[in-house]
């Protein structure tokens, strides 16, 4: 995803490697496609792409990944689709 961005260097994410088996399921669950598995290993591939949505993280069986969730480009993109939803007014960015 190298022609989407937010803000470059921002990313809360973190990947302790000590921890990631390499099962794949944070390759399997990213909506941006930023991790990727070689060699039994998780690595982020793009930090920058990443939208801290928290899919790697909560879907993480070792607790491996770490994201903070709810910040700003995402947690407005995801705002707005659960005011579409419900049907009630949107919300605000920044």
């Amino acid at each position: 995803m190298k022609d989407f961005r937010y803000i470059g260097g921002v990313a809360t994410l973190e990947l302790d490697t000590g921890r990631c088996v390499g099962c794949g399921m944070c390759e399997t669950v990213c909506p941006h496609r930023i991790f990727t598995v070689r060699e039994k290993q998780a690595v982020i591939r793009d930090i920058d792409a990443c939208m801290e949505c928290g899919a790697c993280a909560r879907n993480c069986p070792t607790k491996a990944i770490a994201v903070t969730p709810g910040v700003g480009c995402a947690a407005y993109i995801i705002s707005t689709w659960i005011h579409r939803i419900k049907g009630s007014a949107g919300t605000r960015c920044c």
